[in-house]
């Protein structure tokens, strides 16, 4: 039988060089975007180097609620699964609002993983052993740690918010992954590093992005990070790819894959009790599992 993975925005970037590399272990992997030109040029490359099974795509928008429930009942109802890659992110030079009327940032970056992670809950905890890949991001050392609402106090700042959707995540996926524990899902946060993706080369040009008090630095500091840190998308895919497929973490669960493609300690934020409990609260409002609730 073969062995099935999903990813998410996998039809450029860091998710098609993961989809690529985990094409090449030998899993038939789906990849999940919203444009279908761009979802066919992907399988064509992934079947380059596919080992396995055809790869294929699924059109979805993963800003909206909806589209990420009806995409996890299709992924439930086509059989086994094995590796579930929450690829999806995005950061956005000034506010967005989704169709469902949530901040943009948070939507797609934490809510639209969250969701579809436990809409398939059931499926891979089936199929097991199993396992969840979530992608992280070194922008969670900015962030601001207040979870009692959708939008943390004070203006809108891209590279901030951004990084808080990640701290968010990263705090779901530790303690998700204590959850899970001997159930035969584990579960592992990947923090690809920098690199030269379409989101890098935009949204980051802007200053306005970050606080007032970080513009006059921020060419400065974006070079320096750049320089010390960014590199191919084929680089940064690593960490997913060995969080996805590597047999030295058979058995192990709740870990942070670093750039440098090794288990690094979690950013302590991540691990805060009430941040995991504002976190959970706020998620289970804004994407009930059934929806309407």
């Amino acid at each position: 039988m073969e062995q099935r993975a999903v990813v998410t925005a996998g039809t450029g970037g860091i998710g098609l060089e993961t989809a690529m590399g985990l094409a090449a272990h030998g899993l038939a992997v789906t990849v999940v975007g919203r444009n279908p030109e761009r979802g066919v040029r992907a399988v064509e490359r992934i079947a380059t180097v596919a080992t396995g099974g055809e790869p294929r795509f699924l059109a979805a928008d993963l800003a909206s609620l909806g589209e990420v429930r009806a995409l996890a009942a299709r992924l439930a109802a086509e059989g086994p699964l094995k590796v579930l890659v929450n690829n999806v992110g995005a950061m956005f030079a000034d506010r967005q609002q989704t169709v469902d009327g949530i901040e943009a940032t948070f939507a797609v970056n934490h809510l639209s993983p969250y969701l579809l992670t436990e809409l398939l809950l059931d499926r891979l905890r089936a199929d097991g052993p199993s396992r969840i890949v979530n992608v992280s991001s070194g922008a969670i050392k900015v962030a601001k740690r207040t979870f009692d609402a959708v939008e943390p106090p004070g203006g809108y700042y891209g590279f901030h918010w951004y990084g808080r959707a990640k701290l968010a995540n990263l705090a779901y996926t530790l303690d998700l992954a204590e959850r899970l524990r001997d159930s035969g899902v584990t579960v592992f946060a990947a923090d690809p590093g920098g690199a030269a993706t379409d989101m890098t080369d935009g949204t980051m040009n802007s200053p306005r992005i970050v606080s007032p008090g970080l513009r006059l630095l921020w060419p400065l500091v974006r070079r320096t990070f750049e320089r010390s840190t960014a590199g191919p998308a084929s680089m940064a895919a690593r960490p997913s790819v060995f969080a996805a497929t590597d047999t030295s973490l058979d058995g192990r669960t709740g870990l942070l894959i670093g750039p440098q493609v090794h288990p690094v300690p979690a950013f302590r934020g991540s691990t805060d009790p009430r941040t995991v409990r504002d976190v959970l609260r706020l998620s289970r409002r804004l994407a009930p599992l059934v929806a309407g609730r």
